[in-house]
C-alpha cells in the first residue's frame, strides 16, 4: 500500500472513531453555539500556529457561521519571521491572558480553543482567563498526545483541564500519521483535516438546531453566487453587535 492509501486509510479511521466516540461532545458544542447565536452572545475561536488554521477555517467563508470571531494575535498565526519565533512565543506565560484581555468578551460568551498537545502556556492562559470571566470553553485537542507530554505552563495544567466541553481529535501521537520504510520520522499530519471535519460538523448541527427553534442561522453565502454579496451584507448587519472582525 502506497503512502497515498496509507494516509487516506488513516484519515478515514480517525474520522470514523471521532464521529463514533465524540458525538456527545460535538452535540454539546453545537448546542452551545446555537444558544450563543440565539441569545446574541459572542463566539470566539483561537489556536496557535497551525492549530490556529482551524480558527480561520471557521471564519468568513462560504457556509460558515458569520458570528465566529477568530482571535488573531501577534506571533500566533504563522506570520512571523523567522517562523521559529512562533514556537517560542506560544510558550510565554502570561501572553495568553494579554491576548484574552484584548478581546471584547463578556460572561456567557463561547470560546473554542484548539491545540493538539494543549501543553503550551498561551493556550492554557487563554482558557484559564476565559473560565475566570465566565465564558463557555470548548476545547479541541488530541488526548493521546496531551496526556503523554508535560505541561509548559507554570501551573502544570494543560488546555483540556479547563474545558467545559472537550472534543478529542483521536489523532496519532505527534500528529503525523504515515510511516515510510527506511525513514524514522512519520509524515502527513491529520489534525487539520480531522479538526476541520469536526468543527464544520458542529457548525452544521448548530445551524440545524437554530432552524428547529425558528431562528435563521447566520451563515455566509458565496460571494461568487448571484445575490451572495447582498445576502452577506444583510446577515453581517443583523449580527454586527457580535462581530469584531469587520
Amino acid at each position: 500500500m502506497s503512502a497515498l492509501e496509507t494516509y487516506y486509510s488513516s484519515v478515514l479511521g480517525i474520522l470514523e472513531e471521532v464521529f463514533e466516540r465524540e458525538r456527545e461532545a460535538m452535540e454539546q458544542a453545537a448546542r452551545a453555539l446555537a444558544a450563543a447565536n440565539r441569545e446574541k452572545r459572542s463566539v470566539f475561536a483561537f489556536g496557535c500556529n497551525h492549530a490556529g488554521l482551524l480558527a480561520l477555517e471557521l471564519f468568513y467563508r462560504t457556509g460558515g457561521m458569520v458570528t465566529v470571531n477568530p482571535v488573531r494575535a501577534p506571533g500566533m498565526m504563522l506570520e512571523v519571521s523567522p517562523i521559529t519565533m512562533s514556537s517560542e512565543l506560544e510558550r510565554i506565560p502570561g501572553y495568553g491572558r494579554v491576548i484574552f484581555e484584548s478581546l471584547q468578551t463578556k460572561e456567557g460568551d463561547v470560546i473554542l480553543i484548539h491545540s493538539v498537545s494543549g501543553r503550551n502556556a498561551v493556550t492554557v492562559d487563554m482558557a484559564k482567563a476565559a473560565k475566570e470571566k465566565g465564558l463557555m470553553v470548548i476545547v479541541l485537542t488530541n488526548l493521546r498526545m496531551a496526556e503523554a507530554v508535560l505541561s509548559r505552563h507554570p501551573s502544570g495544567k494543560k488546555l483540556h483541564d479547563f474545558a467545559d466541553i472537550l472534543i478529542d481529535n483521536h489523532g496519532d501521537y505527534g500528529d503525523a500519521a504515515v510511516r515510510l520504510e527506511g525513514f524514522s520520522q512519520k509524515v502527513a499530519p491529520t489534525s487539520t483535516v480531522a479538526g476541520a471535519a469536526i468543527l464544520n460538523a458542529v457548525i452544521a448541527r448548530a445551524c440545524e438546531l437554530l432552524l428547529q427553534e425558528g431562528v435563521m442561522p447566520p451563515v455566509f453565502m458565496s460571494g461568487n453566487l448571484e445575490g451572495g454579496d447582498e445576502h452577506n451584507r444583510s446577515v453581517i448587519g443583523e449580527h454586527r453587535g457580535n462581530i469584531y472582525y469587520m
